[in-house]
């Protein structure tokens, strides 16, 4: 009996390890997926890696490695620049834009849930937010620029003496939330009816930030 006791035990605790040892396949086949996808995509348009010697492959699988590794906790971001002449300026026209993206993704979703789950409850809170919600994406690009880390960019020729550039950064979620709850907690300043439902839009800003 007491041998059989310990063999179920066993097996309770193999069946999670199980599922996590398939969720970890199942995600390094998408990403897999999504580097091949990805190659296609920058020989098709032009793209080159930029400020690097080492090989686009190289870098590609070392930022897709980064991402499977991180798993569900990390974050991809991605800044564009256009029609600039200095690849200096380039790169941190790239930078600004993905703090930006980042910020109005973050104050969209956080917008979305308020219109959804406090306004569609009758409350007839929604152009009391509005200053809330520039604060907050305000805020949140502030808070998040410590938190984006550079994985590569890639640049393109336009032909006319300007370039395109794509930079691709990757945070932590779990980084990336403590950044938002700080920015919400200084936007809250800013706004009563954020300190009003200050309870449910704290459960909004910790909700992951999901791409569009």
């Amino acid at each position: 009996m007491k041998h059989l006791i310990t063999f179920l035990l066993a097996l309770l605790l193999m069946v999670p390890a199980a599922e996590v040892q398939a969720q970890n396949k199942a995600l390094e086949k998408a990403l897999k997926k999504e580097f091949k996808a990805k190659q296609k995509e920058f020989k098709k348009g032009g793209w080159k890696i930029y400020g690097t010697s080492r090989s686009e492959d190289v870098i590609l699988l070392k930022h897709f490695d980064k991402l499977s590794n991180m798993g569900e906790d990390a974050v991809e971001v991605v800044g564009v620049a256009s029609n600039f002449k200095s690849k200096n300026v380039g790169v941190q026209m790239a930078y600004n834009n993905a703090v930006v993206t980042y910020a109005q993704r973050a104050g969209s979703q956080v917008k979305g849930r308020v219109v959804s789950d406090i306004s569609g409850d009758g409350t007839n809170a929604e152009s009391e937010f509005e200053h809330f919600y520039a604060a907050y994406e305000r805020e949140v690009e502030k808070e998040i620029k410590g938190e984006l880390e550079p994985s590569f960019s890639v640049i393109r020729d336009n032909g006319n003496g300007t370039f395109e550039m794509q930079s691709y950064f990757i945070a932590s979620e779990s980084a990336a939330t403590k950044a938002r709850i700080r920015a919400y907690e200084n936007a809250m300043k800013e706004s009563a009816a954020a300190q009003k439902y200050a309870g449910k839009i704290s459960e909004f800003i910790k909700e992951g930030v999901n791409g569009e």
